[in-house]
């Protein structure tokens, strides 16, 4: 996905709780995004309460972060095999950034 903001906005917007609020449904994010810290989502989902949790995995600001996480609603147990790893990667010119998403064990 290419976007018309330069690399710096775009890394905080994935790391400022207040930023994450507007395109996260007011999810509370809380993470000091250092490698091996713990990172959670809490919020209100369709009436009801969650908490998604992971761990920082990588870490390079401003162009890379991963970490697995787990979403209680899924219904699923919190068990390693229930986790997604997501790995977001930014490269940038000017003010451009291209923001680059994988995530594993999507079932669609």
């Amino acid at each position: 996905m290419q976007i018309d903001a330069p690399l710096a906005d775009v890394w905080n917007a994935l790391v400022y709780p207040e930023t994450i609020k507007h395109y996260m449904f007011g999810t509370n994010a809380m993470s000091d995004w250092q490698e091996g810290s713990a990172i959670t989502w809490k919020g209100e989902w369709q009436g009801k309460p969650y908490e998604d949790k992971g761990v920082i995995l990588r870490s390079k600001p401003p162009r890379l972060v991963q970490y697995p996480y787990f979403d209680p609603l899924s219904g699923l147990p919190d068990e390693p095999e229930n986790y997604h790893k997501l790995t977001i990667e930014l490269t940038g010119e000017a003010n451009r950034t291209r923001l680059s998403l994988a995530q594993d064990k999507n079932p669609t």
